[in-house]
């Protein structure tokens, strides 16, 4: 009787199917619209729907995807969409996981950028601004502690983070800068002082067969080496994508200057994202704001407000700059601003597919390799040096909208700021129903006043 049960759930494990591509298109595209909460929202929704629902993909492949993501450059919770969809319908699937999880937050921005520059005067709006900025430093904030809580494991993380948040927020040095240092700065921990880093070694649970097979993406499929044809072709792909779009921006564009400047730059912001979307953001805000003056540091926290309303990563946030940056410089024109928001969000999201389609064979390889670990455990703890850097130049704008001195301090939004903190903190209160909540507080701000 027993030997007849196990029988039974072995062939019920095995009797998983391939999900037909319409099945798998259908969650695409129903993800892209309710992923809200960030990385771990996103993360949470396909964790529960392709793994516990659907068995599409074991927990260990799937925590083993994840990590792979993590040591990638770029949005993990996108690229792991990505990696699930190529791993189920080739590289249509992936494409059309990676670009659904993005296109819908990127309509919704769209729409609330052109309603941003057409009636953003007006005080109704302002005061629904007002209300949303200080949720947004209140996000800010928990995003710092709960990073830091996973990634400062010792003093050398701390120190790391330090001297990551001195650098960018007082010298400002350039990110691409710091990633490089953290990087030689790995190489020397992990071959001089391997046990300072304080890296846990990493491992997975023991594989059980019998569980494994009961899904449709395993740890027992053995993926098949990349081949020299593949990557040329792969590449050659890639670059003819990327190519295209910039040569029709400088043969037809007005200003050729801009939309080259344009392009190079947020290409570049998407090669050197390990860490996530908050390592990126700090980076592109000044020297938008700083260097290129794009837009305005209000328009930034304008633009994480709006970003905090939609679906999708957090890093969405850079289609606003893209914006921004095409309506200012054309004397808004708000057809130049719809412009460089599709400009920036292809160019900021294209290098992803090839991140997977080239780099997660290579990353799921070497992901377990100490040298590996080690970088990746102090990038991650050089992401919390970046989120304080975010706090104080964003934060700042919030606090102390005129001089600072105790006489310019905003209490209301230093209340409100407070009043988010709590709930975020003490009920783990969703984000979607703190945006709403806050646009609320802001109406009663026009209505008091």
């Amino acid at each position: 009787m027993v030997n007849k049960l196990q029988t039974t759930q072995a062939t019920t494990e095995n009797s998983i199917t391939h999900p037909p591509f319409r099945e798998a298109l259908r969650f695409w595209f129903r993800l892209g619209w309710i992923s809200f909460g960030g990385t771990t929202g996103h993360i949470a929704i396909m964790h529960d729907y392709l793994v516990e629902k659907r068995r599409w993909i074991s927990n260990q492949k799937f925590l083993q995807a994840l990590n792979s993501c993590m040591i990638l450059p770029g949005p993990e919770a996108q690229q792991l969409a990505i990696y699930i969809g190529w791993k189920l319908h080739g590289k249509k699937g992936g494409i059309t996981a990676g670009t659904l999880f993005v296109l819908p937050s990127m309509l919704i921005l769209l729409a609330l950028s052109i309603v941003y520059v057409t009636y953003g005067n007006s005080p109704l709006l302002e005061s629904i601004f007002n209300g949303l900025k200080p949720s947004v430093l209140a996000i800010i904030l928990v995003a710092t502690w709960k990073v830091g809580k996973k990634a400062l494991h010792s003093r050398v993380h701390y120190l790391v983070a330090l001297a990551t948040f001195a650098l960018s927020y007082l010298l400002h040095v350039a990110m691409p800068l710091i990633i490089g240092g953290i990087i030689l700065f790995s190489v020397i921990m992990d071959k001089l002082f391997p046990k300072l880093a304080g890296i846990a070694k990493s491992g997975m649970p023991a594989v059980d067969a019998a569980t494994e097979n009961g899904y449709v993406i395993n740890l027992q499929q053995v993926d098949a080496p990349l081949t020299r044809k593949t990557v040329i072709r792969t590449l050659a792909a890639f670059l003819a994508l990327w190519a295209l779009p910039l040569g029709l921006l400088l043969v037809y564009g007005k200003d050729a200057a801009f939309w080259n400047k344009l392009v190079l730059f947020f290409t570049q912001t998407a090669c050197i994202t390990i860490g996530g979307s908050y390592t990126v953001i700090p980076y592109v805000a000044q020297l938008v704001v700083v260097k290129y003056y794009w837009l305005s540091r209000l328009q930034m926290l304008d633009g994480f407000a709006l970003a905090e309303t939609t679906p999708g990563p957090l890093i969405i946030v850079l289609s606003f700059v893209g914006f921004m940056a095409g309506y200012n410089h054309f004397d808004h024109a708000v057809g130049y601003g719809v412009a460089g928001l599709l400009v920036t969000t292809y160019y900021t999201f294209l290098p992803n597919f090839l991140f997977i389609f080239l780099g997660a064979p290579l990353a799921d390889r070497y992901k377990d390799h100490h040298l590996v670990q080690t970088t990746l455990s102090l990038v991650t703890a050089a992401v919390v040096g970046v989120i304080l850097n975010l706090t104080f130049f964003l934060g700042r704008s919030i606090v102390f909208p005129g001089a600072v001195t105790l006489a310019g301090i905003d209490y209301v939004s230093v209340i409100w700021v407070a009043v988010v903190l709590f709930l975020l903190v003490r009920y783990n209160t969703n984000v979607l129903y703190i945006v709403l909540l806050s646009i609320t507080f802001g109406l009663g701000k026009f209505l008091i006043s």
